[in-house]
């Protein structure tokens, strides 16, 4: 798999594959960073669609 930005749903579940792949992979192996690099693309991906905003605070 080529590391690309996670444009859609379909490009999110590929990449959840692929960490689903690569977990338990060898620190420092490029295995390894292609895992760490995955991860922070789902993450931003997440972040930006499935943002979860704080609750309002309670008025006393």
């Amino acid at each position: 798999m080529t590391i690309t930005p996670i444009k859609s749903e379909a490009d999110y579940d590929k990449a959840l594959g692929e960490i689903d792949r690569l977990m338990g992979v060898a620190p420092g192996t490029p295995e390894s960073d292609k895992l760490e690099a995955l991860v922070t693309l789902v993450e931003r991906y997440e972040a930006e669609h499935w943002a979860i905003e704080a609750p309002d605070p309670i008025s006393a």
